[in-house]
């Protein structure tokens, strides 16, 4: 795996963190990580952007941010909006594209979800994966209503003929409630695919030292991890 796509079944679903988690344990591994942003919505030019973020706490990862956009919307109304050209999926391919020519592992996050649009042809996040080739990781919120976003992305991919690799839940509460843990059992159902990790909330907040050290614990050996949804839903009185 070259290239890995990181999208979520909306937004606030802990993205960011999670995509810095994979980068940390793939960096803590020897391997060169790249990480792209194609938009960056919402954000000053002076402020530090997702791609920034990741990098923050990841450590030796190359940033890429393709297009910046002051106002916190879909990228093709923000960059509409703004009078500034949109990112087009087939630049945002090609731009993974270099950076895989030079890195191990390139990270492409998403803005929003799955097909949220870039431009306003309608490009989204879906054909870049489409045209790079690349499966995709998908960050769903733990609680209640997460089981019908994550089963329409999933149906998606697949109507799309796109790999879904698994499914990491962006920011898992200290104190789950009981949606929360019957969805250990359920999200890699309706997905289809693999429950590869839960991230703490607030786990973004750690030092950057403390964020490398316990990002393995976070992720399944399929992320590079040492995570196990077995263990993982035993510790939390799933039955």
């Amino acid at each position: 795996m070259t290239v890995l796509v990181i999208t979520g079944t909306g937004t606030e679903v802990g993205k960011t963190v999670t995509t810095a988690a994979v980068a940390a344990v793939a960096v803590a591994a020897g391997r060169s990580v790249a990480v792209l942003k194609p938009a960056q919505t919402g954000v000053r030019p002076d402020e530090r952007g997702d791609a920034d973020e990741v990098a923050r706490l990841a450590g030796a990862v190359t940033a890429r941010e393709l297009a910046r956009y002051p106002e916190p919307l879909a990228p093709a109304t923000a960059a509409r909006r703004s009078s500034l050209p949109p990112v087009r999926p087939q630049d945002v391919a090609e731009a993974a594209g270099k950076l895989a020519a030079e890195h191990d592992l390139v990270l492409v996050e998403g803005a929003g979800g799955l097909l949220v649009r870039f431009d306003e042809a309608g490009g989204t996040l879906a054909d870049t994966a489409r045209l790079l080739g690349a499966p995709v990781l998908l960050v769903a919120s733990a609680g209640l209503g997460t089981l019908n976003t994550t089963e329409l992305t999933a149906r998606q991919l697949a109507v799309l003929g796109l790999e879904l690799a698994g499914v990491v839940i962006g920011s898992w509460p200290a104190e789950p409630d009981l949606a929360s843990r019957c969805n250990l059992t359920d999200l890699p159902v309706v997905a289809g695919a693999p429950l590869l990790g839960a991230v703490p909330a607030g786990a973004g907040a750690l030092a950057p030292g403390d964020f490398r050290a316990e990002a393995a614990g976070w992720l399944a050996p399929g992320l590079g991890g040492v995570w196990d949804a077995v263990s993982f839903s035993s510790t939390e009185g799933v039955s």
